[in-house]
């Protein structure tokens, strides 16, 4: 959400990021509305004025002035009431126009209405060749037993997934290795609800926008949140935070639910693309500079390089474009890494600086050295996914006997193995297939 006074003095910047980012909002008629509703409050103060001064009067009047007075009072507390409720109407669908409007985006961004116009900006590591026909990560879980997508569906319907045995110990091993390197740098581990209400939807920018991508749970008026990020910016909605305590570093780790409505085609494959994953964000609340956002910017983008060059994985960084960044975005960055199976790189990271968009909307504030109190800025940034980057590691790492090496990183938390070779739990045989 911008501030007003910013979209009143630069409503051709306002228009040209609408334009670019293709957001369906009409800023002549948000500042119509704005117009609307400072002349309804000036009425209304008016009015307010004028029945305190009358309500003077009337103490000190005689009784045929107070007979007058009352007849006056009638009609202005009627005034009043009138007022009140078209200042009120207007102030809504003013409010809902401003929970539109977007972050003016960072001018290096790629001006481009999709992903199609995202670009390249850097790559890390080599894609495997293999000496051997490799098999994708569906076959390969499945011939050594470490999922079972069937009776999984069985349960939970399409885009379903249950690990098995070694597979869930790879997950819990990549998760321990984001959360110690970002302990090591002084984030905050925080294991936070993914149960949330709708005004931390709203702070956090999903809604209204995105509602549709959101399970929601009407019995307790409760939605399934699709990040660690929207607890973590709602934690201090209205607070007025100290400028010691910035930056505030927050590692997030729960699980997150997306109803990822109307994606389709072979790269929503087994673990590609499911409704239900786990996830360590990377939130930072800091200081309403820009220097101090693109520093941090700059910081959580290297710490998920640094996640994947450790894990061996080969990647490349994108600058995002204007009509693939969202709203809220004042820069992005992709980060997609290699998927043998697909031949190309896949998402499985996004860093963004969101400036104080998000700050306004869930009123996250501090107070300056001088005193002064401002909107905070926030970024975020994936550490680590699962299960899709499971999928890139049993591709990227398998042999040609179906076993997969584990990369050196992740040892430690299986034991010291360098290998995962067997299927069902605790290295039994696979379970069967069942028959449908």
């Amino acid at each position: 959400m911008l501030d007003k006074r910013f979209i009143r003095e630069h409503p051709d910047e306002v228009k040209a990021a609408v334009r670019v980012k293709g957001i369906d909002l009409d800023v002549d008629e948000l500042l119509d509305l704005d117009r609307e509703s400072r002349r309804l409050q000036t009425e209304l103060d008016r009015a307010q004025a004028l029945r305190k001064s009358s309500s003077k009067e009337y103490a000190r009047a005689d009784e045929a002035r107070r007979a007058q007075l009352k007849i006056e009072h009638e009609k202005l507390e009627a005034q009043l009431k009138s007022l009140r409720e078209q200042l009120a109407e207007t102030s809504e669908t003013l409010n809902g126009l401003l929970l539109l409007t977007p972050t003016i985006p960072w001018p290096g961004a790629p001006v481009g209405p999709d992903e199609s116009a995202n670009v390249v900006i850097r790559s890390s590591g080599t894609p495997p060749e293999f000496g051997f026909r490799p098999l994708d990560h569906v076959d390969l879980l499945d011939k050594r037993g470490w999922a079972d997508f069937a009776r999984a569906r069985k349960v939970s319907g399409e885009r379903a997934y249950a690990l098995i045995g070694d597979m869930v110990l790879l997950e819990r091993a990549v998760h321990s290795y984001a959360l110690d390197l970002l302990r090591g740098k002084d984030f905050t581990l925080v294991s936070v609800p993914s149960l949330v209400r709708d005004q931390a939807l709203i702070g956090t920018g999903m809604f209204p926008a995105h509602r549709e991508e959101t399970y929601a749970i009407p019995a307790d008026d409760l939605y399934l949140a699709g990040t660690a990020e929207v607890a973590l910016v709602g934690f201090h909605s209205g607070e007025i935070l100290d400028h010691k305590q910035l930056p505030i570093r927050y590692a997030g780790i729960s699980p997150c639910f997306r109803r990822e409505a109307g994606s389709a085609g072979r790269d929503v494959r087994g673990l590609l693309r499911v409704h239900q994953f786990e996830k360590v964000e990377q939130f930072v609340i800091c200081a309403a500079e820009l220097a101090e956002s693109d520093r941090w910017h700059e910081e959580l983008l290297g710490t998920a390089e640094q996640l994947l060059q450790g894990l061996g994985l080969a990647y490349e960084v994108m600058e995002v474009s204007t009509g693939d960044m969202g709203a809220g975005k004042y820069r992005m960055n992709d980060i997609n890494t290699w998927m043998p199976s697909l031949g190309t790189y896949r998402e499985t990271h996004s860093c963004s600086s969101l400036l104080d968009w998000q700050a306004r909307r869930a009123n996250v504030r501090y107070r300056d050295e001088e005193g002064t109190v401002r909107f905070a800025y926030t970024l975020n940034n994936t550490a680590v996914a699962t299960p899709r980057i499971l999928a890139a590691l049993v591709e990227n790492f398998q042999t040609a006997d179906a076993q997969v090496r584990v990369p050196e990183v992740l040892r430690p938390y299986l034991g010291g193995r360098s290998l995962l070779l067997s299927g069902g739990t605790g290295g039994s045989s696979p379970l069967e297939p069942i028959v449908l």
